[in-house]
């Protein structure tokens, strides 16, 4: 999140968004300090409701629930898993959420440049409305914590500049001695 937050600096954001979920908003935290602004917090940019499924193992779910964790595997747009905690969302439902809200933020600020923290889901649903990908084919591409994704809105649709750029990560990883010692 600390490279993250160093990487944009130098951007000139209108506004930062986070999901509300602790995770993301953490990572969002060091990018607002960067700017000295606040992150807006959207309930929408959530990953998906798995219902039941959320806090099991895969394993579990596949002894649990093999019919259901089979049409997970599959990309059934419009199967419901059991209920958990919360209603779980179809894939078909989740897609639409994620680029609505999307679509909503980039309205908002048509003129600017924002900054967008949320789940590898809601990026996985976004990418694909954006390249024209069917929201049940396998995934492709790849969707890395902390990586930096650039899109455009041009008002009716997103199209990708830039996918899963993580150099600012790898600096990152090295230890104190790898960078002080570039032969080390």
């Amino acid at each position: 999140a600390r490279a993250l937050g160093l990487a944009l600096a130098a951007e000139k954001p209108d506004a930062i968004y986070a999901s509300d979920l602790m995770r993301a908003r953490m990572t969002a935290q060091p990018a607002a300090d960067a700017h000295q602004m606040d992150v807006r917090l959207d309930a929408d940019l959530r990953e998906r409701c798995y219902g039941a499924f959320e806090g099991l193992m895969y394993e579990e779910i596949t002894q649990r629930y093999p019919e259901d964790f089979a049409a997970w595997h599959a990309r059934d747009l419009h199967r419901r898993f059991p209920a958990g905690e919360r209603e779980a969302e179809t894939l078909q439902e989740f897609h639409h959420r994620s680029v609505t809200v999307l679509e909503r933020i980039a309205r908002r600020h048509s003129q600017g440049r924002i900054i967008v923290v949320t789940h590898g889901g809601v990026l996985d649903c976004v990418y694909r409305e954006a390249t024209g990908m069917p929201v049940n084919a396998r995934r492709d591409f790849e969707t890395i914590n902390a990586a930096i994704n650039r899109l455009r809105w041009d008002g009716s649709r997103f199209t990708v500049e830039q996918w899963a750029d993580m150099s600012h990560l790898e600096a990152a990883g090295l230890d104190e001695i790898d960078r002080t010692h570039p032969a080390a």
